[in-house]
């Protein structure tokens, strides 16, 4: 596959064992015939946060502007970037119900490394043998098992 130039393609995925629980996030970016790899985890979170983390990492791992195609198995992730992160910015980080919105601290990240990127946040099926999630998905468990942040090219 060619990309166009400042064009990288992004998979991305969260995995938790327990929910709370021990979690992993994963992200394959593929950029001019490039690869890289990145996973992490956390001894005690959510699945929820997984998947926000591992699109913070990806994005944070860009070190400049980019058109990014950013693939998610997460319906919490795609909705919560494209559509209700603007409402709930104007109503102070409070959902339409008032409360405070979870994981307010990584939507904040997340925000702040959109911003400098021109992203368009695709769905995808997990599970559903699509090759960048199911990449997504193993480096996402292995940051499970081993929750130190690595890379690799």
């Amino acid at each position: 596959m060619t990309l166009a130039k400042n064009k990288v393609v992004i998979y991305t995925d969260g995995a938790c064992k327990g929910n709370p629980g021990p979690g992993g996030w994963g992200a394959w970016l593929q950029y001019g015939g490039r690869e890289k790899s990145l996973w992490g985890g956390e001894k005690n979170t959510t699945n929820n946060r997984m998947e926000l983390l591992a699109a913070i990492k990806a994005l944070e791992a860009l070190t400049r502007s980019c058109s990014v195609e950013l693939h998610t198995d997460s319906q919490y992730l795609r909705q919560g970037i494209t559509q209700w992160m603007a409402n709930w910015k104007r109503k102070n980080w409070k959902t339409a119900a008032g409360k405070a919105v979870k994981n307010q601290d990584l939507w904040q990240r997340l925000d702040e490394q959109a911003s400098r990127h021109d992203i368009d946040w695709r769905w995808v099926r997990g599970h559903a043998g699509d090759p960048g999630n199911e990449k997504a998905d193993q480096l996402a468990n292995r940051g499970v098992r081993d929750p130190q942040m690595q890379e690799q090219e």
